[in-house]
């Protein structure tokens, strides 16, 4: 029953995006989202307990099959190697940007392979995925009518005493400092509106290279569930880095609305 429960709330991100895009097809476009801080302020606490509730159920279903895969404690891997979850998620996203854009720049991910700390791969692999597909988004828009090959994606991966880090550099052009603040609310993306583009997206299953705008808010969300953090220091012009950060310490209580 439980893990019926679960599958059945799998798509409750995609369609709440879904309903913030057309809510923000009916607000007034000169509307600051700034403004709208009860809404962000609503979803955080919404996702964040969604994060806690999902982790609870995946751990309990998790800890139940009957095969259980070495070094895993349900969704937690004992020995989780970041170097080989980024290269996955960095993949899934290239095939996505091939997918749309027909073509995807490179991804180099620079890193101990052998090393690992307890994780949960899941959420590693999301955050990633996420700001990977940013980065191949923004770089393969850059160069798309250019003559020069577009630069690659960096994936570093640094072992701290506290903190893994993960960062992500792409030379996409950077973000306006004016839309920094921005860039962490529910309602803000630099890609058109998927309901603009698709009038079939009423079922949320379709997976897009962008435009919902929660990819980042939610990545942050799951950095700090576990007293991590996502920052994102861009050079417009030139590029953007994100730093994700996970907390190894493993002292960190869920920071739950």
């Amino acid at each position: 029953m439980i893990n019926l429960i679960k599958v059945r709330h799998n798509n409750v991100v995609p369609t709440m995006a879904l309903g913030v895009q057309q809510l923000k097809k009916d607000l007034d476009p000169k509307l600051d989202y700034k403004d709208l801080d009860d809404i962000h302020q609503f979803l955080d606490r919404f996702y964040m307990s969604r994060i806690g509730i999902r982790m609870l159920i995946g751990q309990h279903v998790a800890m139940h099959e009957p095969n259980p895969q070495p070094d895993r404690i349900g969704y937690i891997h004992t020995k989780m190697s970041p170097v080989e979850v980024a290269r996955n998620a960095s993949e899934d996203a290239r095939s996505l940007c091939l997918h749309e854009y027909g073509s995807a720049p490179e991804v180099k991910v620079y890193g101990d392979p052998d090393f690992t700390f307890p994780y949960v791969p899941n959420h590693l692999h999301m955050m990633v995925f996420e700001l990977v597909k940013n980065s191949l988004r923004a770089v393969e828009e850059r160069f798309m009518d250019s003559d020069k090959i577009a630069p690659p994606i960096r994936i570093i991966v640094a072992d701290g005493l506290e903190d893994v880090t993960i960062k992500i550099s792409d030379e996409g052009g950077g973000i306006p400092r004016s839309g920094l603040p921005r860039i962490f609310t529910y309602l803000y993306s630099t890609a058109k509106n998927p309901l603009d583009e698709r009038a079939d997206l009423g079922t949320a299953e379709v997976s897009t290279m962008a435009g919902y705008g929660f990819g980042l808010p939610i990545s942050r969300l799951y950095a700090r569930y576990f007293g991590g953090d996502l920052q994102i220091i861009s050079m417009e012009g030139y590029g953007t880095d994100a730093y994700l950060h996970l907390s190894r310490l493993g002292d960190s209580q869920e920071p739950l609305p």
